[in-house]
């Protein structure tokens, strides 16, 4: 089977798949296994990288992606420019406020506000992020395990948050192969 790796593009054969030390046919979304690629070299794979099918609906880097924040105890307000982490599967990322498109009620959706200025501890909203470097999220309904996030900022949560649409980045040709990045 031929698998896409993102968000660096690369293509490789999957020559085995194991889960808790059983092997496997196929793997979900989400689930966490061990796999053995041909085409790829090991130090080429980073974590926070995403595996996909190359031929049904792979995954690509997002250039931007809005949001459901949920803002918890946080001391200050989360406004326009604001550039926290963004811990998305494994992948730990700074990710800029480049709009706060409303603010929502937290119960029952509904927009309260729109353009608010700010977020602070205890509101929702929904936003538009743009990360700092490359990531793979996808909408929460189509991908759940790629489409929640935490926020982080000063070593600890401050919110939590949901894709509702992402805007994908240019798929780029296929970057590697086995060796090319020899360390």
């Amino acid at each position: 089977m031929a698998v896409n790796i993102t968000p660096v593009y690369l293509t490789a054969v999957v020559k085995s798949l194991e889960m808790h030390h059983e092997t496997l046919n196929e793997a979900g979304p989400g689930d966490n296994v061990g796999f053995s690629v041909k085409g790829v070299d090991y130090r080429d794979i980073q974590r926070g990288f995403v595996c996909s099918d190359a031929n049904n609906d792979p995954a690509q880097e997002v250039a931007s992606f809005i949001a459901q924040i949920v803002v918890f105890n946080y001391p200050n307000q989360i406004c326009q420019g604001f550039t926290p982490v963004i811990d998305c599967h494994t992948a730990h990322v700074a990710c800029q406020f480049v709009e706060l498109i409303s603010k929502v009620c937290r119960r029952t959706g509904k927009v309260i506000e729109d353009a608010p200025k700010c977020l602070k501890a205890g509101e929702s909203g929904i936003v538009k992020l743009v990360p700092t470097k490359p990531i793979c999220v996808e909408k929460f309904s189509d991908y759940p395990a790629l489409g929640r996030f935490a926020i982080r900022d000063m070593a600890q949560n401050i919110g939590v948050g949901i894709v509702i649409d992402v805007e994908k980045r240019a798929t780029l040709p296929n970057r590697g192969t086995a060796g090319k990045n020899k360390r």
